[in-house]
């Protein structure tokens, strides 16, 4: 039998182990490894276990040998039963071992919801997976899942992740969600009115809204908007941009807690209790990032191509926008009509700030041009028309 197998690309030699490997062929299976890495010219060395069955204590000595020979290298898709063997006798704590992770696919699955850093599919009806769009994510993941974890101590309620795993050459987060829908879903089921979505929305947002988070704990929204803003400095004209730029670091830095992508696809229902998702953009500040980025999932992001709309939330465009203003009337009950349109303007020119400098970036002028241009013409038209983005939450 074929013990093991060799690769070597970008000066990162691969040893693959395979089988059992006990005192009856490690030394054979050690002098190949010794051979073959005499032969190679490389910087990294990497042992790949993925079809490695059985390791005996003859076999952990011959990992002990590499690790001596070359202090960097690293163990990886380590079987769980293997990865036990290296726990209990704490090579874990030695070097670097990576564990396997399950693969999965999610071709014909349902996809629930598309945000910046990843898309949420619907696996079964018991489990979702959040697919994370970069092929190097695992500390996205691992932030995400802390994340969720701080926000579930403070109580608000979320869905933890409770596996990683493998969808094609990207990583995903697993959420057993039994029975749950989105408020997207109960909307345009016919299951919940869009009032009554509204009213949970709300009453969940100033629920989040309303918990402090010790400083440090979450990262500072108003820091990551201070960088969209400082990005337009050559986009926009001198006297826009210093105006924007002011307006932004008037904003007092805040602790309250916001979800940072909050919008119908981010929150579902089961058995009758709400459950927040997506939680990576989790973040600290005043509420008017919140209601800029709810602005930009509703009307934002679709006012160049209203048919966005249908395919991010499910909704008409008319309706997404319809939705907008029923949450912002909602949860600026009790201020005049006035209040409430020029607070919305402060969440549309946060909002377009974020979409301008995205849009450029990702896209450039040409690819970008509608986008863009629905974002100058906001930014153009609100900034010298507002005194502050700042408004009086009355929160505490």
């Amino acid at each position: 039998m074929n013990y093991i197998d060799f690769t070597n690309k970008d000066n990162i030699t691969t040893v693959f182990l395979k089988g059992h490997i006990d005192s009856s062929n490690a030394p054979d299976i050690e002098k190949e490894i010794g051979e073959a890495l005499s032969n190679e010219k490389f910087e990294h060395l990497v042992v790949d276990a993925e079809e490695l069955k059985y390791i005996s204590s003859a076999g952990l000595r011959i990992i002990l040998r590499l690790k001596k020979e070359h202090p960097d290298f690293k163990i990886v898709n380590v079987p769980s039963e293997i990865y036990e063997i290296f726990d209990m006798t704490g090579f874990a704590e030695m070097m670097t071992i990576e564990k396997a992770y399950r693969k999965f696919s999610v071709d014909g699955c349902e996809l629930i919801g598309k945000g910046a850093n990843g898309s949420v599919y619907r696996y079964d009806e018991d489990t979702i997976v959040k697919v994370y769009n970069e092929f190097s994510s695992l500390d996205d993941i691992k932030r995400e899942r802390e994340m969720a974890r701080k926000a579930l101590i403070l109580g608000i309620p979320t869905a933890i992740p409770y596996d990683v795993v493998k969808v094609g050459d990207k990583y995903g987060s697993v959420f057993e969600l039994l029975n749950a829908d989105s408020f997207a879903e109960l909307l345009t089921s016919g299951q919940k009115t869009m009032d009554e979505i509204v009213d949970m929305a709300v009453e969940l947002a100033k629920q989040i809204h309303n918990t402090p988070v010790k400083d440090g704990e979450m990262p500072y929204i108003k820091d990551t908007a201070l960088g969209w803003v400082d990005f337009l400095k050559d986009h926009l004209p001198k006297e826009e941009y210093e105006k924007l730029n002011k307006m932004v670091n008037d904003i007092p830095r805040e602790h309250h807690m916001l979800h940072g992508d909050y919008h119908i696809k981010n929150v579902m229902m089961q058995n009758g209790e709400v459950l927040l998702i997506d939680m990576d953009t989790l973040c600290v500040g005043h509420p008017i990032f919140e209601l800029a980025s709810v602005y930009n999932a509703y009307i934002g992001f679709n006012s160049a191509d209203h048919s966005i709309a249908k395919d991010f939330l499910g909704l008409d465009w008319d309706d997404s926008v319809l939705f907008f203003n029923k949450f912002m009337h909602k949860y600026l009950e009790g201020r005049s009509e006035e209040e409430i349109e020029e607070i919305g303007k402060k969440a549309a020119v946060l909002g377009f700030t974020r979409i301008l400098r995205r849009t450029i970036k990702r896209f450039g002028y040409e690819d970008g041009k509608p986008l863009i241009d629905k974002a100058r013409e906001c930014l153009d038209k609100y900034i010298f028309e507002l005194d502050s983005l700042y408004f009086d939450t009355g929160i505490k």
